[in-house]
């Protein structure tokens, strides 16, 4: 349960009613369904409505992002939500990464991906990248990044480490106000959060 009550449809303003709305239609695009907690997030931002609305624009900004497939997107988003283990990120963001076209295999074998045989070598380092950025302190090493730039132009990495760092503002804003899963997922398989500190 949230640590604090987001704004009710009820109380909210009108540019917090006309967020949820189209917020709900996307995320119901996104994941094929409509969840009750599916606002929670943005029902706190809402405390503050011209948070909500710089907050709104950045996400609309990252939603036109064409220059990363989806995969990789989905690989980034769901890494660093794993690695700073939020539950929501984690349940919404595996049933987009489904819609995306990555299979329950590669949604488990996330937790133990250097491992894995169904990653590539670039799926490695997206996945390495997302996890250095998204750990207390920040881990990128040159050789890592020099790598990236073997596989990615100038603009799409900074667009790769602007997706890995929003998924971090998402996961630790919602960790912190103890905004849990809201059931995206339903009873299909999930990533699994990682084990160690972030």
């Amino acid at each position: 349960m949230a640590r604090l009550q987001g704004v009710s449809d009820r109380d909210a303003g009108l540019g917090a009613k006309i967020a949820f709305f189209f917020t709900r239609r996307k995320l119901a695009q996104m994941t094929g369904l409509e969840t009750v907690g599916m606002l929670e997030p943005l029902r706190m931002y809402a405390h503050i409505p011209r948070l909500l609305s710089a907050y709104g624009k950045l996400e609309q900004a990252e939603s036109k992002l064409d220059i990363l497939s989806p995969r990789v997107r989905a690989l980034a988003e769901l890494k660093a939500a794993t690695t700073v283990r939020c539950e929501y990120c984690i349940d919404l963001g595996s049933q987009i990464a489904r819609q995306w076209g990555i299979t329950d295999e590669e949604l488990l074998a996330l937790s133990d991906y250097r491992n894995a045989q169904c990653f590539s070598d670039v799926d490695k380092l997206i996945l390495d990248y997302a996890t250095a950025i998204s750990r207390t302190p920040v881990q990128v090493s040159d050789q890592l990044f020099n790598a990236l730039r073997a596989h990615f132009d100038t603009p799409q990495l900074v667009g790769l480490t602007h997706v890995i760092t929003l998924g971090n503002l998402r996961a630790r804003f919602n960790v912190a106000l103890g905004i849990g899963s809201s059931g995206f997922s339903g009873d299909r398989v999930c990533a699994l959060p990682e084990t160690g500190r972030a």
